[in-house]
């Protein structure tokens, strides 16, 4: 009777165990499933310490999270960064997300994803179209926010001051952060006669450009008060300008950057910057949790907008800045 027993409950113990162990293998499954995801993401190039960042955290995040990720980098090209789409399309992949060079010029390939049931979602950048289904959301800056601090600072830096005579070296010209930048800037300084912008001249993002540029304003203008650049690496190339005609950087000629890489706040704290506006590349982990939600046909906001700082020099203790990862 004993050994009955014994072999009965050793049968119980075994029913539970094989019943638990295919409720387990059927939620992982389910779970697997879920949370599988093919991800189809172009980027549109490689021209700064920043855009280099900004693809290295979204690879990551998708190693991360398991994700598969089929990354191309369409070197500043309109048109490699279509065909890269059109390629994401023919693959079927589940979710599309792009950084578009320019804002014009995408509603035919988001027409041929959308008609495909492949949800799409705009990184950094945005576009300009009539048809906004075409893409599900954004994430990334808010560039009018970023020139409004810009504007900020350069009030209280020249309080003082009867006349500013300030340069702009942009980004790529018909870009979203090139014209918000400068929509955000001139707004906080509109109120105010005293700000002249001399000359707004587009250095597409790019350092060499941006000595370039600043070349040309220098012997255009003798007077400069400001320069306002639109990028990191514009305004690396515009400080070897101004420090080859012997003026000093942040002292003859108070500058402005965007973005915030490592090599910007090094020269913030030497003074040859007085003040860099963050732009966060660090994008990957929101894009995989984004694109999740849209891969299970979730509606996610419309902008989602990164947490970004302001480093100039009227703060208390640059020393306190934590590495940067870009």
């Amino acid at each position: 009777m004993r050994a009955f027993l014994l072999f009965l409950l050793i049968g119980i113990l075994a029913f539970c165990l094989t019943a638990c162990t295919t409720k387990q293998q059927e939620s992982d499954q389910s779970r697997t499933e879920e949370d599988t995801l093919l991800l189809g993401f172009s980027q549109l190039g490689s021209e700064s310490g920043w855009r280099i960042g900004n693809s290295k955290s979204i690879q990551d995040a998708a190693e991360k999270a398991g994700i598969q990720l089929m990354f191309d980098n369409a070197e500043q090209k309109q048109e490699k960064q279509i065909k890269a789409l059109r390629s994401f399309i023919a693959y079927k992949v589940d979710v599309i997300a792009f950084s578009p060079i320019v804002e014009d010029g995408w509603d035919n390939v988001l027409a041929e994803a959308k008609s495909a049931g492949i949800p799409v979602l705009l990184v950094d950048r945005y576009i300009r179209t009539e048809d906004d289904s075409l893409y599900a959301g954004h994430v990334g800056s808010d560039f009018m926010e970023e020139g409004r601090k810009a504007g900020q600072y350069l009030m209280e830096k020249t309080a003082g001051m009867d006349k500013v005579k300030i340069v702009e070296i942009t980004g790529t010209e018909d870009s979203t952060p090139m014209r918000h930048r400068s929509e955000g800037f001139r707004e906080i300084l509109a109120n105010s006669e005293r700000y002249t912008i001399l000359q707004s001249i587009s250095g597409d993002f790019l350092r060499s450009k941006g000595w370039e540029c600043m070349v040309t304003l220098l012997n255009e203008y003798k007077d400069i008060d400001v320069l306002y650049s639109h990028n990191d690496q514009m305004t690396y190339g515009a400080i070897e300008a101004i420090e080859a005609v012997n003026l000093k950087p942040g002292v003859d000629i108070v500058i402005i950057s965007v973005d915030g890489e490592q090599a910007a706040i090094d020269l913030l704290k030497e003074g040859k910057i007085n003040c860099v506006v963050e732009c966060t590349p660090l994008l990957g982990e929101e894009v995989i949790q984004l694109a999740l939600r849209m891969k299970r046909n979730e509606t996610i906001p419309r902008y989602n907008y990164s947490e970004e700082r302001m480093f100039t020099e009227f703060d208390d203790d640059l020393d306190r800045i934590g590495p940067r990862s870009y």
